[in-house]
């Protein structure tokens, strides 16, 4: 058994695949094997999370998820715990594994109630797993509130009841959960592979602390729907190198009354290690100085050679960054488009046509839209965008030939013939105003150093959301505290 962590790179499996894959398994296995390991693993990591749990409920369900959660009550009741199984089902439609586990419950001693116990100590949600074909409603959506509402840990068996595996929408609303002690409320041990739902949209809120048990068995030649990107690879620089080694980066950005975002992405960019930066306001009355980092150098868009520079676009540019937006698509050997430079391509057709022909022309683009400008661009909803993550970041990819960093929970970076990846580090406090800006920074600082630009994304993003990860504890973060933080410190 493997805890999941923002250092994890692993494949993740959708649902069709991960079937399949139980399906060959449960063939050359004896018969209820997978059933049996499954609740074993589920009974460890529960004595594991609850130690001195009293009272353990256990919400089962009428498939197979249900029978797991059987063989987990069984193997908890021989172990001197005390398991309140109710179960939502009927005995003579129960697959043959999850029957048999119900009646080792039964010859175990195991109680059944027809109603959750008054007060426990942990929940297990073994309602639904992948099996779930509608939204949860009824009791079981009763169940489900109390279990997320409740300060006790919850367990979620293989995925979050109600929650969709292969993108990570949650077909009902988690309550506001009562305040834990210490520690994670929530946990989720994902059995036979990791699915991809559980790392992105609502999915890390559903799953809290994610868990994995492969039951012994091995993807075989089944194919990943995603991966999770895990930390990247240390280097360090070399000691006859220079700045020249490193890049230069341009900021296009800030126009009056937003020039703090171009300087939060200048900022990022120096801090992640770019050779020289340069900031090149929107706004013709910002002083060319920032006396607090004489380090970024001003220019004017226009005198700047676009062709031996990786440009960031879009930072703060309101509606002035479409007039420079033609001669960047064109001109720019590199380029990172954020924020108001892909509204502007999104209300623009012509920009659009020009952004379509950069990869053919030899030239790299990274777009970093959060889920509004996403939308934007595909002429779509936020909802949209939001129910399934992965499918939009790989079709925008897609049409413009770029690779596509979709921020949110999750953060998913796509590119044209590579397998999607989901950013695994990362919190909420990342919520903020800038943060997106001093990503775009970063981007372009791996750009310029010599990255292949879907590399450069997802070390970027990892980065980004590990030194949100690591802020030290009561310190407020800032656009402006992140921007000037070294990765690694």
């Amino acid at each position: 058994m493997q805890r999941v962590t923002s250092a994890t790179a692993a494949r993740l499996f959708d649902v069709a695949a991960t079937r399949r894959i139980e399906q060959a398994a449960a063939a050359a296995l004896p018969p209820h094997a997978l059933m049996q390991r499954a609740g074993l693993a589920v009974a460890r990591l529960a004595m594991a999370i609850a130690p001195r749990a009293r009272t353990i409920w256990i919400a089962c369900g009428p498939g197979n998820n249900g029978g797991d959660g059987f063989e987990a009550a069984a193997r908890l009741q021989q172990r001197g715990f005390a398991p309140i199984v109710t179960w939502l089902g009927d005995e003579s439609r129960l697959p043959a594994d999850a029957r048999a586990s119900l009646q080792r419950a039964r010859d175990a001693g195991v109680r059944f109630a027809d109603a959750p116990p008054e007060r426990h100590d942990l929940a297990i949600d073994a309602l639904l797993g992948i099996g779930a074909t509608r939204a949860p409603e009824g009791r079981m959506l009763d169940w489900l509130q109390r279990m997320h509402a409740d300060p006790a840990p919850l367990l979620s068996v293989d995925t979050p009841s109600g929650l969709n595996a292969d993108t990570g929408a949650l077909s009902f609303a988690l309550p506001v959960a009562a305040p834990a002690s210490a520690g994670p409320r929530r946990y989720c041990l994902s059995l036979l592979t990791l699915k991809p739902g559980l790392f992105t949209a609502q999915g890390r809120d559903a799953a809290g602390e994610a868990w994995f048990e492969d039951l012994g068995v091995e993807a075989g030649a089944e194919a990943p729907a995603a991966r999770l990107t895990g930390a990247p690879p240390t280097s360090r620089r070399r000691e006859s190198s220079h700045k020249g080694s490193y890049g230069d980066v341009a900021v296009i950005g800030g126009a009056p009354g937003m020039a703090g975002a171009a300087l939060l992405a200048g900022s990022a960019a120096l801090a992640a290690g770019a050779g020289r930066v340069f900031v090149a306001p929107l706004d013709s009355a910002v002083a060319p100085l920032d006396p607090l980092q004489p380090e970024l150098m001003f220019r004017r868009p226009e005198a700047l050679d676009l062709g031996a520079l990786t440009v960031v676009c879009g930072c703060g540019g309101g509606d002035a960054v479409a007039e420079v937006l033609p001669r960047v698509l064109a001109e720019a050997r590199m380029l990172v488009l954020d924020a108001d430079a892909l509204n502007a391509i999104a209300a623009d057709a012509g920009l659009q046509s020009h952004l379509q022909v950069r990869r053919s022309a030899g030239r790299v683009t990274v777009l970093t839209p959060h889920p509004l400008e996403a939308a934007r661009v595909m002429n779509a909803s936020t909802g949209e965008v939001q129910a399934d993550r992965l499918g939009a970041a790989t079709r925008l990819a897609a049409r413009f030939g770029a690779v596509v960093v979709l921020k949110g929970s999750g953060t998913v970076v796509a590119a044209i013939g590579e397998l999607p990846a989901i950013n695994p580090s990362g919190n909420a406090r990342l919520a903020t105003a800038g943060t997106g800006d001093v990503l775009a920074g970063m981007v372009g600082a791996a750009l310029a150093a010599g990255r292949p630009a879907l590399a450069a994304a997802c070390e970027a993003v990892w980065t980004h959301g590990d030194l949100a990860d690591r802020w030290p504890a009561g310190t407020p973060l800032t656009a402006g505290a992140l921007a000037r933080r070294r990765p690694g410190s």
